[in-house]
């Protein structure tokens, strides 16, 4: 449990990861329910929330809240992040760099185990008085401030997930700098180690900005400081002169503002895009490279737009925050600054898709996911252009448009890298092979699912039907014409659901009864898989030393069509 391994630590980060994705999936089918069908009874298990949440089986709207609050919570600080940096990041990084073990090991087990402690925090919110937070994932106040004890524990759980982000990202950094293996030159790392460098660095810089301002909120609620906490605010026809939570009885000052939560959730709310995004694009960088038997064309361009990438993503977070009265001069900057960060995104998914043209690609189930990938990522790109202008994104914000494009980038864009990533490199860390089949009907009904959910959305949202809405907008006249788009929609996530049993199968069964393979099964050129499958502590039986680039495949006149990083 509390093991130093790099590998150990990140299947731990992958297989917890995986767990809470799974939790994170099952309060979004709750919050489906609801809106495919508002006012009726949750069908099996309805009761068992209790009269406080879902009397009769019918869910209340404070319940819905908790539920869109900690999914979003839960997908992103608890599951993707953790899978993406935390378990492949942990286990791929040091053998792709011919490295023993992670720089700092103990601040390695500490990560995990500061996130682990994280999640618990969180997961006990659903069970205090008045349930778990329920203001959204981004914890606005000054609602934040005046919910109940739920809130406070959403903070703290949040102290310790950044904390484990900040323990980790450091230990990247300096693994990489430090403990490359002699011949590993900067421009002969594979792309997905220049990923994690590039993420490392923005959770380095971005993430402390969010736990002050968690720490801040931390002090508004239980100090009865007024950091967010405005003068004059009205509740229920009543002028705030005190705190309602843990500070009841106490005087609340006043004079603080909302809008600056905004500014330092945001700073790291962006950034955190680009820690989900360029890890999954090192991912499917390396599986279409191995796939079509080809060099990554333009890999110096793709190395170039992430660190461009990671540098201006840190100037764009007011994109979020158009519809605040920013002004339009203000305005301007972070609309050019957003149509700037487009361009080096275009430039790796172009690099991907020049790779593929005229090559004799393999269609092996990990492929499928990263051939899905390009597409996927660029709808949810695409889209996100309208947001990023302040005249169309003041009529899109905060609709249904939003989290089409969001979860365009994120759950058939990010987490179909993930997946590609456990079944490329299941061999390594089990020394056998995932099962083709189940791979296959997993991906395609995973594919098929995933875009009947979220396509119609983009409509929804043209159409005006605001998110975070209980019962789906049934109360808005001109919603009508839309409210029918959710039955489908949940019908499409709920058999997502279904078409993950295939993988939970697949990848504990092949642990026992998948196909033994060798050290190399994919004919790969970079250097983890030179070491054994699985790989012992220490990774390899003596140091390698790095001769070539990343992706020597079908070299002219080489006996084979891999050539690996350290052969002679």
């Amino acid at each position: 449990m509390f093991s130093l391994d790099h590998k150990v630590i990140g299947i731990q980060y992958l297989i917890t990861g995986f767990l809470f994705l799974l939790f994170g999936f099952a309060l979004m089918t709750l919050m489906r329910w609801q809106l495919a069908y508002p006012l009726q009874p949750i069908p099996f298990v309805g009761n068992l929330f209790g009269p406080e949440r879902a009397p009769g089986g019918i869910m209340l709207p404070e319940f819905y809240n908790q539920l869109g609050a900690m999914h979003g919570t839960v997908m992103v600080f608890l599951a993707t992040v953790p899978i993406i940096v935390g378990g492949f990041g942990n286990f791929l990084v040091p053998l792709q760099i011919g490295a023993p073990d992670m720089a700092f090991p103990k601040l390695n087990m500490l990560s995990y185990w500061s996130f682990v402690v994280g999640g618990i925090v969180m997961l006990v919110s659903f069970f205090v008085p008045g349930g778990a937070a329920q203001s959204g994932w981004t914890s606005y106040p000054p609602l934040a401030d005046i919910m109940p004890i739920g809130q406070t524990i959403w903070l703290f759980g949040m102290v310790f997930l950044i904390t484990s982000s900040l323990l980790g990202a450091i230990n990247f950094i300096v693994t990489i700098v430090q403990l490359r293996t002699p011949g590993m030159t900067w421009m002969r790392l594979p792309y997905f180690v220049w990923a994690q460098f590039v993420s490392a660095f923005l959770l380095l810089l971005a993430f402390p900005p969010l736990e002050v301002a968690a720490i801040l909120q931390l002090m508004d609620r239980i100090a009865g400081t007024s950091f967010f906490l405005p003068s004059g605010l009205v509740v229920s026809g009543q002028i705030v002169t005190g705190l309602t939570g843990q500070a009841a009885g106490r005087l609340a000052s006043g004079g603080g503002n909302p809008l600056l939560w905004q500014h330092l959730f945001w700073f790291l709310g962006h950034p955190e895009v680009y820690v989900l995004i360029l890890p999954a694009m090192g991912i499917v960088a390396e599986i279409i490279a191995n796939n079509t038997r080809r060099p990554l064309w333009g890999y110096r361009a793709m190395v170039s737009s992430a660190v461009f990438i990671g540098f201006m993503s840190l100037i764009v977070w007011a994109h979020h925050m158009y519809i605040t009265g920013m002004g339009t001069t203000l305005a301007a900057f972070f609309q050019t600054t957003t149509m700037i960060i487009s361009i080096p995104s275009v430039i790796i998914l172009t690099s991907l898709f020049v790779s593929l043209w005229g090559a004799s690609i393999r269609f092996t189930t990990p492929m499928l996911f990263a051939l899905a990938f390009l597409p996927m990522f660029g709808i949810g790109g695409l889209t996100g252009l309208p947001l990023g202008l302040a005249g169309s994104d003041t009529q899109l914000h905060d609709t249904y448009y939003v989290i089409a494009h969001f979860h365009y980038v994120v759950a058939p864009g990010t987490i179909f890298a993930m997946f590609a990533g456990v079944y490329y490199w299941y061999p390594k860390a089990t020394g056998r092979q995932m099962n083709t089949v189940l791979g296959t009907i997993h991906f395609w009904g995973s594919f098929v699912c995933m875009n009947l959910i979220f396509m119609p959305m983009f409509l929804q949202g043209l159409g005006g039907m605001n998110r975070r809405l209980y019962d789906g907008g049934l109360q808005y006249l001109h919603n009508a014409e839309f409210l029918k788009w959710h039955i489908p929609i949940s019908m499409a996530a709920w058999t997502l659901g279904l078409f993950q049993i295939p993988f939970l199968l697949n990848f504990f069964g092949s642990i026992k009864w998948g196909t033994a393979v060798g050290q190399n099964p994919w004919n790969a050129t970079t250097l983890e898989w030179s070491a054994p499958s699985p790989a012992r502590h220490g990774n390899f039986e003596r140091p390698p030393v790095v001769r070539r680039p990343a992706y020597e495949y079908s070299v002219p006149g080489a006996p084979r069509d891999f050539t690996p990083q350290d052969a002679d």
